[in-house]
């Protein structure tokens, strides 16, 4: 069994949730793959004093009708009532928070607070375990996540430091034995970020790098993933 995966790191306009939403659209036209994922707040920029999105926001629909036309899933980035920072699931039938980010980094926690639980969601047969920034660098978050039955680790970041997420990449899947998909911000994205390092990347059970984007904004990088029996 496959599933075709995206990473993407848009140019994104802080606090622009309708430029950013026709950004994303854009980008789930142009990957041709069932499910996509972004950055860490990708719809708001990395911006702590960003306005909550409402998962019924109308400026949320191109982003929905991309999803119906192309068929596929939409990981995004925002923060949302609460409040917390979130992943959202889009897809053709609307906009749903999917997991909310249990370990604040930084400046994050004088405004958010974390989630509750771990999450994972199904894909055509695929479990993927969530996930975003921080969580990524704790091992007890990816432990607790393939502790739900996950074939893939999929998370959107904000970070600076490349070999950071190469690390913790390489790290999670080979303990896990599971696929890991990073969506990383490239260029800056605020919150104090002048540059960030993209190379969004996603890394086979194995530990092999099957993609890798370079540190450019508006990149994108594609793998088909194999469900082993």
């Amino acid at each position: 069994m496959t599933l075709t995966i995206a990473v993407a790191q848009p140019p994104v306009v802080s606090h622009d949730l309708a430029t950013n939403v026709a950004t994303h659209a854009a980008v789930v036209r142009a990957a041709g793959t069932r499910v996509v994922v972004f950055p860490e707040m990708s719809l708001t920029g990395y911006e702590l004093e960003a306005s909550t999105v409402d998962i019924g926001d109308p400026r949320l629909a191109p982003l929905v009708e991309a999803c119906a036309a192309s068929g596929a899933l939409a990981l995004v980035g925002a923060p949302v009532e609460g409040p917390h920072i979130a992943t959202l699931a889009v897809d053709g039938g609307g906009v749903a928070v999917a997991y909310r980010k249990l370990n604040l980094g930084g400046g994050e926690s004088t405004r958010f607070v974390p989630g509750t639980e771990p999450a994972a969601i199904d894909v055509d047969g695929w479990r993927l375990g969530l996930a975003i920034c921080k969580d990524t660098g704790v091992p007890r978050h990816a432990a607790q996540t393939a502790a739900l039955g996950i074939d893939a680790y999929v998370a959107g970041v904000a970070e600076d430091r490349p070999d950071v997420l190469a690390e913790r990449a390489h790290r999670t899947a080979a303990t896990h034995g599971v696929w890991v998909a990073v969506a990383s911000f490239a260029g800056p994205t605020g919150g104090g970020y002048d540059t960030t390092a993209g190379r969004s990347t996603v890394v086979a059970p194995t530990g092999e790098v099957v993609a890798l984007a370079g540190p450019e904004p508006g990149e994108v990088v594609r793998a088909t993933l194999t469900l082993l029996s």
